[in-house]
């Protein structure tokens, strides 16, 4: 990997960290790809989840939307204080998007307006209401990486 590549994928994982909350939320600093994959699949703990919900100023239906997570489910979490395998790697997704987002757009301001408005590139849906499925977030992911390089269509 390139040096300028691998400062790349450095900064993401740390933007992606501090999105869901850092050391305190996460209970251990994640310095690459493979820690993730370990916390995935022992499932986010909850004040992740919240420190993104808290970050993003999300709704509760904008959450359920995007990860799939009814209200309930949110009760029951609680209790356990860990999200299921796929609830994470669903919010692991979400951070990782807007992590991309405010990399391409300079701000989160920014990156959490792009999110919300209705894009033509993407047929009029609004990015956040992709997020839901693996090849909803890759057409995402692949937008900003041309708006990045300047072949945005």
């Amino acid at each position: 990997m390139a040096p300028s590549t691998a400062a790349a994928r450095t900064s993401e994982i740390e933007s992606v960290a501090a999105l869901l909350g850092g050391r305190k939320a996460l209970g251990a600093d994640l310095t690459s790809e493979a820690d993730f994959i370990a916390l995935v699949r022992q499932g986010m703990p909850l004040p992740a989840f919240e420190a993104v919900r808290s970050k993003l100023q999300l709704t509760l239906g904008q959450i359920e939307q995007a990860l799939g997570i009814s209200p309930r489910s949110l009760l029951r979490r609680k209790k356990g204080r860990r999200l299921s395998k796929t609830e994470s790697e669903l919010l692991l997704r979400l951070a990782r998007v807007v992590a991309r987002a405010e990399h391409v757009l300079g701000a989160r301001d920014a990156a959490l307006e792009w999110l919300a408005t209705p894009n033509r590139a993407l047929r009029g849906d609004k990015p956040f209401d992709l997020l839901d499925t693996e090849l909803g977030a890759k057409r995402v992911l692949d937008l900003l990486g041309r708006i990045e390089f300047g072949v945005y269509t």
